[in-house]
């Protein structure tokens, strides 16, 4: 009986053993498929970041298309000598204007005045300003800004402060686009009769201020007169930056511009600055004791 007892033992040690050893092995099965698991998952990550950045990369980065004109005429140049006699007949030379960038904008200007002793004087101021802009993926193609810009010169010749009989037209003929504004202005040497041209071709914007008057009880001078003469120095300085450009002007670079190298708004606002407010509204200044 004690026998029998023993190896009844030993037998139940045996089964306990095989159960222990089995679920011993059945451990490391569970921890590799957890593991597989795991690595499963990880790879569906890793697939679904590289897609995306695939994704992102195979979109087209924004583009606008390049300037048309690259650079500027002298703005002491753009006129004729002989248009230069017929607008400012007793001016000597012009006076050019600072600019940080020639490429980007530049004016000139001349004074003249016919002194006739006890019957008086006529007086007559010149000046030319261009400003060129630069496309700006996210302000647009440069021949757009020029437009905006145009219509700003137009916007504030026609709100000039005191004008009087104030007057717009179109100018055809002249670039891509160009209007006149003309009107009176009175200072205490006298009237002066103002014309601005505002004119753009591809993404340069020219305007010619031009204005006359008689003083010290000389007669003031045409509105007609003056009008026709500032037209005509318009459209020849629009030929001259197109000139300055070679035939159809060409691109700046091959490439669409996608950064610009200057800000066009902080050009035409420094520009603007530079250049006088209406034109007339600076001439009076001028003394016209001596000739210039």
């Amino acid at each position: 009986m004690q026998r029998r007892a023993q190896r009844e033992q030993r037998d139940q040690r045996a089964k306990r053993l095989h159960r222990v050893l089995v679920c011993a092995a059945a451990v490391p099965v569970m921890l590799v498929a957890a593991g597989c698991s795991s690595d499963s998952g990880s790879g569906d990550s890793t697939d679904k970041a590289a897609n995306a950045a695939a994704s992102a990369s195979a979109s087209p980065s924004p583009t606008v298309e390049a300037a048309a004109y690259g650079k500027l005429p002298e703005p002491c140049k753009v006129l004729s000598k002989k248009t230069l006699k017929d607008l400012v007949p007793e001016s000597k030379s012009g006076k050019e204007g600072k600019s940080d960038d020639i490429s980007t904008r530049g004016n000139c200007s001349w004074n003249s005045l016919d002194n006739n002793g006890v019957k008086g004087s006529q007086f007559r101021w010149l000046n030319v300003s261009m400003l060129r802009f630069e496309s700006d993926v996210a302000r647009g193609p440069a021949d757009k800004l020029a437009q905006e810009y145009l219509e700003k010169q137009v916007q504030d010749a026609q709100a000039t402060d005191g004008a009087k009989s104030t007057k717009s037209e179109p100018v055809p003929g002249t670039g891509d686009e160009a209007t006149a504004v003309r009107y009176e202005l009175k200072k205490k040497e006298g009237t002066f009769k103002q014309q601005t041209v505002v004119a753009r071709v591809e993404n340069v914007v020219v305007t010619i201020d031009y204005n006359g008057a008689g003083l010290a009880g000389d007669k003031s001078p045409s509105a007609d007169d003056l009008a026709k003469d500032a037209k005509k120095a318009a459209k020849e300085a629009v030929a001259a930056v197109s000139e300055a450009n070679g035939a159809g002007g060409g691109k700046t670079s091959g490439a669409p511009s996608k950064s610009p190298s200057k800000s066009p708004s902080q050009s035409a606002s420094k520009d603007a600055s530079d250049e006088p407010s209406g034109g007339a509204s600076k001439s009076p200044s001028k003394k016209p004791a001596s000739k210039s």
